[in-house]
C-alpha cells in the first residue's frame, strides 16, 4: 500500500506525520517500525498519526496516537505535539494562535508564536510534573553500583540523573536504565548538568527510540527536576545537541521551541 506523510522535526527530534483516515487498520506497530526505519524506511524517532477535529469539536483542535521507531506507543512527546500543531495548521485546520491537541496524555494547549513559512514556533503547555513519595532523590540499583537519580511523571515516565559531566558513556547507562526492572513500561532518561542556576545541559535516551537530539518531555521532567532540587530556578534554558529548549514553571510548565517541516510524500509498505 501506499503510505502518505509528511515529516517534521522539533528541535531535530524528527517525526512521521499521517492523517488517521489514510493509514491501515491494523498492524500499526509494524508499520511504526517500517516506516520509521532510517536505513529502509523513510526515518524518524517516532510516527504520529493525526486526525482533525473539525471547528474543535471535542474541546480540541486534533487528536494524535505516537508510534515510537520500535512500534511501542507512547503517551506523548513534546516535540511531536509540537510538529502535530504544525501540521494542522498548515493543513488549514486550526483558525488563530491556539492549538488543542488530544494526546495520551491528556488535552494539550500551545499557542502559536512565530511563523516562518513551515517553520513554526509554539508555546506548549506542559501541565504539572508529578514526583512520587521517595522519588526524588531515590537510588537506583544499577550494573556499576547505586546511582541517585529523580523519577517524574510529565504525562510520560522519566528518569533524570544529575551529573558533573557529559563525558562519560552515557548511552549504555540510558539503555540500562531504560529496560531496568524498576520500570516493567520502560522509562526515558535524561543526563542532566546544572550550567548555573537558569541553565541546563541534558543529553537523552527515550523509551523506545535511544538517542535523540533533543526532547520536550525530557526537557520539562530535567528542568522540573533540577528546580525541584534547588539546584535551578525558573525560567530555564535546556541546552540539547539540538539547540536551546526554553522553559518556565509558573501554575504550570510551559515549554517554547520550534517545529518545522521539511518533506512529504508516499511510503511503499
Amino acid at each position: 500500500m501506499r503510505l502518505p506523510f509528511v515529516k517534521s522535526h522539533g528541535a531535530k527530534n524528527d517525526f512521521l506525520l499521517t492523517w488517521a483516515f489514510d493509514a491501515p487498520g491494523d498492524n500499526l506497530p509494524e508499520v511504526a517500525r517500517t516506516i520509521c526505519d532510517r536505513h529502509t524506511g523513510i526515518g524518524a524517532d517516532g510516527w504520529l498519526l493525526v486526525r482533525a477535529s473539525p471547528n474543535g469539536s471535542g474541546g480540541c483542535d486534533g487528536f494524535i496516537r505516537l508510534f515510537n521507531a520500535d512500534g511501542s506507543e507512547a503517551e506523548i512527546s513534546g516535540n511531536g505535539t509540537r510538529c502535530a500543531a504544525a501540521f494542522l495548521v498548515d493543513a488549514g485546520m486550526v483558525d488563530g494562535e491556539l492549538v488543542r491537541i488530544s494526546t495520551g496524555a491528556g488535552v494539550k494547549h500551545l499557542r502559536l508564536i512565530e511563523r516562518r513559512g513551515l517553520v513554526y514556533m509554539f508555546e506548549m503547555r506542559m501541565g504539572v510534573p508529578v514526583v512520587a513519595d521517595g522519588h526524588l532523590r531515590f537510588r537506583l540499583p544499577l550494573a556499576g553500583g547505586e546511582r541517585e537519580v529523580t523519577l517524574l511523571d510529565v504525562g510520560n515516565p522519566q528518569c533524570a540523573m544529575f551529573v558533573e559531566s557529559l563525558d562519560f558513556d552515557w548511552r549504555t547507562l540510558g539503555a540500562e536504565i531504560e529496560a531496568h526492572p524498576m520500570f516493567p513500561n520502560r522509562t526515558n532518561v535524561s543526563f542532566v548538568r546544572p550550567v548555573d542556576e537558569h541553565t541546563l545541559e541534558v543529553r537523552f535516551y527515550e523509551r523506545g527510540v535511544g538517542e535523540t537530539m533533543s526532547s520536550g518531555t525530557g526537557s520539562t521532567g530535567a528542568a522540573a527536576a533540577a528546580i525541584l532540587r534547588g539546584v535551578a530556578q525558573t525560567p530555564l534554558r535546556v541546552l540539547t545537541p539540538a539547540g536551546p529548549l526554553d522553559l518556565r514553571w509558573d501554575d504550570d510548565v510551559y515549554l517554547t521551541g520550534p517545529a518545522e517541516i521539511v518533506a512529504g510524500g508516499e511510503f511503499y509498505f
